[in-house]
């Protein structure tokens, strides 16, 4: 079984992949600065039984930045539409993990009909509030990913994902190969600002209220990027949706938590098809 690669056709041009070829169709879209290829663990863990696709987000990778100096979540929004335009997909089930569950709402605000379930991975509602922003610690590692080397950015990320007492115990080769794809070619400062005028903008708090979709939540214990309490604000805004937190894990929940957060998104997605 082989991925695929192709290319949207429309203005930016949007490069994304598939694997796996039957079963439940689910559409990933990675977060802040990332390559959708971060999505790994859950591409191999869903292959099997699930057709899944993921791609680079506006300005990341392959991907055009288009003619904005700026933009909004919404225009990420229709970004992900015309992946499954292209893919030929109706309906999926939308993953959306920090930013790309921004992403996802917007999605799913935009275009309820297509999704068959929305799983939103330790993101928030935006708006003008404390819970949008990093924790101090968190901070500090952000604003550490451009400055200095690479081994000091890849600290600087290392810190920013992962809790001290998992990182104590963690293979840090595996852990650094992962986050050279991340680093390793840095993000252009266009993109950079266009992104987090997006998150700066985001705000879907009055509007949430609206979804019908099966929904999911997953909250990681120990992010300092997310404040933890943004999921349980986001629950609040969405009463209905399931909730699960995985209190030893910090914001690299996918990867450092992979085969939970897999269990679950499959479990969930079973639940939302018979519905």
């Amino acid at each position: 079984m082989h991925d695929t690669t192709q290319q949207t056709t429309g203005t930016p041009s949007i490069r994304f992949w598939t694997a796996g070829t039957q079963g439940p169709r689910v559409l990933l879209i990675m977060g802040y600065g990332m390559r959708g290829d971060i999505w790994e663990p859950q591409i191999n863990g869903l292959r099997q039984t699930h057709q899944v696709a993921w791609f680079d987000n506006r300005g990341i990778g392959d991907s055009e930045r288009g003619s904005k100096s700026r933009w909004r979540m919404h225009d990420m929004a229709l970004d992900t539409l015309s992946v499954m335009d292209h893919l030929g997909w109706e309906h999926c089930h939308l993953v959306g993990v920090s930013m790309g569950g921004m992403i996802a709402q917007e999605v799913a605000l935009h275009a309820p009909h297509r999704l068959q379930s929305l799983s939103l991975i330790v993101t928030h509602a935006g708006g003008i509030t404390l819970q949008k922003l990093p924790t101090r610690k968190g901070l500090k590692a952000f604003v550490g990913l451009n400055q200095g080397d690479l081994n000091q950015r890849i600290e600087s990320l290392k810190r920013l994902l992962y809790p001290p007492e998992y990182l104590a115990l963690a293979d840090h080769e595996a852990l650094r190969k992962r986050i050279q794809k991340r680093i390793g070619r840095p993000l252009d400062r266009a993109t950079a600002l266009g992104q987090l005028s997006a998150i700066a903008r985001h705000d879907t708090r009055k509007r949430l209220g609206r979804l019908k979709m099966p929904t999911l939540i997953i909250k990681a214990g120990q992010d300092i990027l997310v404040r933890p309490t943004a999921s349980d604000h986001l629950k609040a805004y969405m009463p209905s949706a399931a909730f699960i937190e995985i209190p030893e894990a910090g914001h690299g929940v996918i990867f450092q938590a992979s085969d939970r957060v897999n269990a679950v998104l499959q479990t969930h997605f079973k639940q939302a098809t018979k519905e």
